[in-house]
């Protein structure tokens, strides 16, 4: 490896950055260049992390039943906003969209993501969850990342106190308005060719209202019970993202509450306006 090249490898570690066009690399052709690049920024990637991991105790057993039923997660979102015939492909669709970034899983999702800066971002979204030393002192201080319509998830999502937060339910909303009706074998039209029609400046509402309601079902067996946890809610700090305006987004879960279906409640407030029709 010559001296560009080691140059290459430690910007990709220390940033995420790397030359798309990948002029270091050998290769006779931009493919065969982009190719040969591609692998050895991922095995520096993977060889980076096994060794800060090493460096803290994480015995095996700790990871061995981190695990959900995401299926049964996911079925009553599905079951409330989608028609029958349809909830059991999107729910297989959902079920295997899920990746719990283990030291199990690390390596395989490390080598398979789409691309070098989502690898890298995953490998420090796993080192924080070890409590290793990560890339960059500025990784984010995140439970996980989509990709397409895959879910990665940090082992810190088994220890999130906020009885009000639910990332895997966070990310399968904003699967809805990203993937295709025709990539999952469902019919298409030119009005209907997205799983769901979100309105682009609602969809972190969209999503963060989902993951609320989904937590609030969960924890409320009665609807006293979840009208309180409706107002407790309320009084708590609204999601971190300038998109999602919090007087709006406790609005629609009071509908979402006490409406008979409370998903499609969700979804109405969230979609797109439809135009007037002509008289």
């Amino acid at each position: 490896m010559n001296i560009l090249q080691r140059t290459e490898l430690d910007r990709f570690l220390t940033s995420g950055s790397h030359d798309n066009l990948f002029k270091m690399w050998t290769g006779d052709t931009f493919m065969g260049r982009a190719r040969n690049g591609d692998t050895a920024l991922r095995s520096a990637l993977i060889s980076a992390v096994t060794m800060l991991a090493g460096q803290v105790a994480a015995p095996a057993h700790q990871y061995s039943d981190l695990d959900i039923s995401t299926r049964a997660k996911f079925a009553p979102m599905v079951r409330g906003i989608f028609p029958q015939c349809e909830q059991s492909i999107i729910l297989d669709m959902l079920d295997r969209s899920v990746v719990f970034l283990t030291p199990a899983t690390i390596n395989t999702v490390l080598e398979k993501a789409t691309w070098l800066n989502t690898a890298w971002n995953l490998a420090n979204i796993y080192l924080a969850s070890l409590g290793a030393k990560t890339l960059t002192d500025d990784a984010q201080a995140i439970v996980g990342l989509s990709e397409e319509t895959t879910c990665y998830v940090s082992m810190k999502y088994f220890s999130n106190n906020n009885p009000f937060e639910d990332y895997v339910i966070h990310e399968a909303a904003h699967i809805f308005h990203n993937c295709k009706r025709e990539r999952i074998g469902l019919p298409a039209t030119r009005r209907r060719e997205w799983l769901l029609e979100i309105d682009y400046a609602k969809r972190e509402t969209f999503a963060y209202s989902c993951e609320a309601y989904s937590r609030i079902l969960e924890l409320g067996e009665t609807r006293s019970a979840r009208s309180r946890l409706l107002s407790e809610l309320a009084e708590e700090p609204m999601p971190p993202d300038e998109r999602v305006d919090g007087g709006e987004y406790v609005d629609i879960l009071r509908e979402a509450v006490f409406a008979r279906n409370g998903w499609k409640r969700i979804f109405e407030r969230c979609s797109p306006v439809k135009p007037a029709r002509r008289v």
